[in-house]
This record gives structure tokens, sequence and C-alpha cells, in this order.
């Protein structure tokens, strides 16, 4: 007798318990999961697509690569001696994740094709309800977004989009079945990936079109493949790899220190930055217009040896007006003029400072997250938890990300500090733990206050660093070793258990050490 494979009515019937759920499997879903499996802490992890990788499966696009070193971009506990390039392509690190997943085993414990849609906490009993679109429940103590802020892609709502007939697709969905010889291109966006996809496609296309809104600090670098004896000796002499990596690490926050408190010292910077246009750039015109008038490091800084010398090409243009509208053929900017394209290309980033109203997270009685969010600014405790939100947890959360150094070292922190917030449950034979108001506000006003004096605030410009208020609620306020230092330890002051066992310890007062 032949047994019917369970439909998706049927499994969502049946949900399915589990101690913590992780959503995403980048580096912050994994790296959750090999914490928990070391702890011995029953999970599952839900990933919308149909493998690992994160923002590293998703952007395949022409050139992709870390602006990171890979020695430092990458788990501390499990090196990768033999990376091929200083600044690995996004093939390797691909790879990488994948060869992460397979010696942990992680396969087992993740549900494929499960894109989360919205969760909401039971009061009674104490716990996570969480349903993807397709209709699955999963019940679970402790929820984990790993889903981090880059990857909702942001297209522009462009009058006439809908009616052009060649082919349009953002960066991070690139269609590699579009053969772009000999077509006219256009690139909207002159960030991280433009800078990336530009000097790839140029010598393929028949004409290329760079439409700037604001240009880009672009600093020359060089990334040739580290030679193979090099690569020999990180995996046999001992201490190698680690100097390297250290080294690496004290150079990036070395940028760290003037983007955070000396935002003067940026003007070296700023030399190498123009110099790299002037080698690079001719026309005298066009390099005024490929010259931020902002202080380096207020957006994101960028790197590249090739991407000037592709705009300076005779079948390139750089478009400084805005854009109006999109004809079936052609764009058309604001000085009226239209120029035909076969091929758009949008490299305009992601929903970053509003990623968070795509799921929708309802805690103790039936508070949503998402309007508090929007009344009050997105903020977390250490950028991990949330007040008056039980056993929820973001890596990569709130003021979590970096404008200099390795985010893979902050999802580390992370995952110890998520850890140890399972531990002190355990410990209090509680069920449930949530910090108190009184110590997220207080780091947040300090974080706050930190950042009025970096250059993400002084440097004279926008960028989705900030959210619509002006307010930074994306990027850490200093080094990353504070950070470190900040979230080494749970301090049991800080938060309030709930569920708590009869005669079972309970917390300290929640002012006791918050800071």
């Amino acid at each position: 007798m032949t047994v019917a494979e369970p439909t998706v009515a049927d499994i969502a019937t049946e949900p399915v318990h589990t101690r913590a759920l992780v959503i995403g499997t980048g580096f912050s879903g994994l790296g959750m999961g090999i914490e928990l499996q070391r702890r011995g802490v029953d999970f599952l992890i839900l990933e919308k697509a149909d493998d690992v990788g994160g923002t590293w499966r998703d952007n395949s696009y022409p050139g992709c690569a870390c602006d990171i070193p890979a020695h430092l971009y990458s788990f501390s506990f499990e090196p990768k001696p033999d990376w091929t390039y200083m600044w690995s392509l996004q093939p390797e690190i691909l790879d990488y994740l994948k060869g992460v997943t397979d010696k942990h085993g992680l396969r087992r414990y993740i549900h494929f094709g499960a894109h989360v849609d919205r969760a909401h906490w039971d009061d009674a009993e104490y716990r996570w309800h969480v349903f993807t679109k397709d209709g699955r429940e999963y019940v679970a103590q402790f929820l984990i977004s790993g889903a981090g802020a880059l990857h909702i892609p942001a297209v522009p709502d462009i009058e006439g989009l809908a009616e052009f007939t060649g082919e349009a697709f953002h960066s991070a969905q690139w269609d590699h079945s579009v053969d772009l010889t000999g077509k006219k291109v256009a690139v909207v966006g002159t960030g991280a990936s433009a800078i990336q996809i530009v000097p790839e496609i140029v010598d393929k296309v028949g004409g290329l079109q760079l439409y700037q809104r604001t240009p880009a600090w672009v600093l020359p670098r060089s990334n040739n493949p580290i030679p193979a004896r090099m690569r020999e000796a990180f995996g046999t002499v001992p201490g190698a790899r680690a100097a390297l990596r250290t080294g690496i690490y004290w150079f990036q926050e070395a940028l760290g220190f003037a983007m955070t408190q000396r935002p003067e010292l940026l003007t070296l910077g700023e030399k190498a930055g123009k110099w790299n246009i002037r080698r690079q750039v001719r026309d005298r015109d066009l390099r005024q217009r490929l010259t931020p008038k902002y202080r380096l490091g207020c957006k994101r800084v960028l790197f590249s040896d090739k991407y000037f010398r592709a705009i300076d090409r005779p079948h390139s243009e750089l478009v400084t007006d805005s854009i109006t509208r999109i004809t079936p053929t052609g764009i058309v900017t604001a000085d009226g003029t239209e120029r035909a394209v076969d091929v758009i290309v949008f490299a305009t980033g992601f929903h970053v400072t509003d990623s968070y109203t795509y799921v929708g997270i309802k805690g103790p009685g039936g508070e949503d997250l998402v309007d508090r969010w929007n009344r009050e600014g997105v903020q977390a405790h250490r950028g991990i938890a949330v007040a008056d939100m039980p056993n929820l947890f973001f890596l990569l959360g709130p003021n979590t990300g970096l404008g200099h150094n390795s985010v893979v070292f902050m999802i580390e922190s992370q995952i110890r500090y998520v850890g140890q917030a399972i531990e002190a449950v355990d410990k209090a034979r509680a069920q449930a733990l949530a910090p108190s108001r009184w110590a997220q506000d207080t780091f947040n006003a300090e974080l706050q206050q930190r950042l009025t004096g970096a250059v993400w605030s002084t440097g004279g410009c926008s960028s989705w660093y900030l959210d619509e208020h002006g307010k930074n609620r994306t990027l850490w306020s200093g080094m990353t070793w504070q950070y470190w230092l900040t979230t080494r330890s749970l301090k049991r002051s800080e938060y309030r258990f709930s569920g708590v066992a009869s005669g079972a310890p309970v917390g300290s007062s929640p002012r006791a050490a918050a800071g």
C-alpha cells in the first residue's frame, strides 16, 4: 500500500515543538545553532530558502565579495587557513558556510522553505507560537532571529517600472539567465554592490549607464590571490594564522576609533580616496561629480582599484540627474532626457531600519512589537533582547552593525550571550526572562549619547544607518572589544524572570547592575 505524502494542510494541523527556534541560516543562525548544540539545548532552524548561506547565498552578482579580510570574516572556532583571497569572493564564503553546516551536522535541524510570517507569545504556556507563510506552526520556549537586516531588497517605486519591456532585477536577485553582452545596461545606485558590479560587466556590455544620487568614498585596494606557500603556512606554522587574524582585527579597530571618537582623523582616508579618483579618471568634471562632499565614513566606506576606471570608459556614462520615470524602453531623468536601455540593475540596497516590519511579533498581552518600535524607535537591550518581550532575541539586532570591522565578531559575542540567557532561565528554575525597561532605556540612552559625536551623525550625509527621524539605529557606538566586554556575561539584575518554580531563586533588583 502506498502512503501519500503529507500536504501543507496536514502539516499545519500538527505544531512542531522545540525548545529554541532560530530564524535564518547565515552566519548568525548557523553560529547560534552550533552554540545551542554545544549546550545541549533542543532547537530547530527555519530557513525561507532551499539552502543555507543567508546574504551570501542570495547575493551572487558578478564581483560579489566581502570588504573585511576573510581570516577575520569567519568564525573564530572554525578557522579556514587556506582562503584563496584576502578579501574573499562570494562563492568561497558560501562554500565555507556550507562546510560549517555539514561539519556540525546542522542540516538535520533545518527546515527549508519555512518563511516566517508572524509569531505571538502565549502568556499561559510561556511559549512562542511561530507561523510560516505556508501555514506551518512551531511552538518554542525561546525565539531567536538570525535574519539580520540585509535580506529584504529595496527596489525604488518608480513610475512606469511595471511597463518596462526589458529585463529588470535587484542585485540581490541577479538573473543569471540574462546575457548582458552588447546590451545597454543601467545600474541604479552607487553603493557597495554597484562598486563591485560595474567593473565586472563594463567590458561585456554595449553601453553602461550608472545612475548616482550621492557619490561614495572608494579607497584603492587590490585583491590578488594569496600565494600558495602563504596559505600552506597558515595551516602548518603554529600561530601564523592567529597572528594574521589578530593583526587584521586591530587594524580595523583603528579605523573604528577614528569613526567613533576622532572623525577628523578620517581626512587621511579622504586624501587616498581623492587620489584614487585622480589616477583613474581623466575628465575634471567627471572627477568632481564622483567626489563626495561629506566626511569619509559617514556612509559605508568602499574599496576598489577598478571602479573609477570602469566609469571613465568611452561607453560608460555617469548620470547624476534623478530618475523621474521609466518607459517601456528607457529611463527618463529630471532634465527630461530619455536614455534607451535593455537591462536595469537595481543596486539600491536593502530595507534596513524598517526590516522589522516584515514579521509580525506580538508579545505578552498581545503587544505588537512593530507598533512599539514605530512609536519609540528600534531598540533592544545590548542590541539583543527586548524589554518585556520574554525569551525573544535578535542577532545583529538594533545598533550592533558595524562600519569598520567584522560583524562575525559581533555575532559570536551575541550567540554566547543568548546561550547565557537560556542558562540563566534554567538556573532560576523559571520559564522566561526579559530585560527591564530601566535596563534597556539606560543602555540605549548611553549608546545614543556616544553616537552623537560619531562620523555617522556629524559627517554631513544621510545614510541607511539612520532611521526616518535621523537616529542611528543600525551601528554600534564604539569599538568591537567594548561590545565584547558589555556582553561577555549576562547580568541577572538587568532581567526580570517569569514562570519561576515555587521556592526557586529570583533575579536581583533590575536597577542593581545595569550599565
